[in-house]
């Protein structure tokens, strides 16, 4: 386990950037792990995938690359592996030939309610000696880093 930095070193932006690195890789990692015990050959990119569309309904390439951090042409790569196995279908948007609509099968619908738990308990691990109320707390102040990175002021 690491040491714990200083509140000085926290605040710096490398310290505090690669803080943020390595509780998201660990998630990840720790997410891969819990899906594979779980029996399920699926890439974190993949979850994110299936989550995405079980939240939405249907999404775009775009909408999913952009979910998973990846670029389009992988993302449609990653499409590809997921519908072979029958998790997801995509269908052409009547509106504009060019697009097209990607959701989950009954198959996909039937593995996403497994693998959501596996989410969960990766969530609840992270959030391990955590009460609701500083749970709540570090997702405001994520929240808050976010916002003020992306802000274009």
């Amino acid at each position: 386990m690491m040491t714990p930095a200083t509140p000085v070193e926290a605040c710096t932006g490398s310290a505090l950037g690669l803080l943020f690195r390595q509780v998201r890789d660990a998630m990840w990692a720790r997410m891969e792990r819990e899906l594979a015990a779980a029996g399920h050959e699926l890439t974190f990119s993949q979850y994110i995938a299936i989550k995405q569309l079980a939240s939405d309904g249907s999404a775009s390439v775009t909408d999913l690359a952009r979910a998973a951090d990846l670029n389009p042409g992988a993302m449609t790569r990653l499409l590809d592996k997921l519908e072979a196995r029958g998790l997801l279908a995509r269908s052409a948007d009547p509106n504009d030939r060019r697009a097209l609509h990607i959701h989950l099968t009954e198959a996909g619908r039937a593995l996403w309610s497994d693998v959501d738990q596996c989410g969960r308990r990766v969530r609840e691990r992270a959030l391990r000696g955590m009460d609701e109320a500083t749970r709540t707390q570090l997702t405001r102040l994520l929240e808050q880093a976010r916002d003020n990175l992306l802000a274009t002021d």
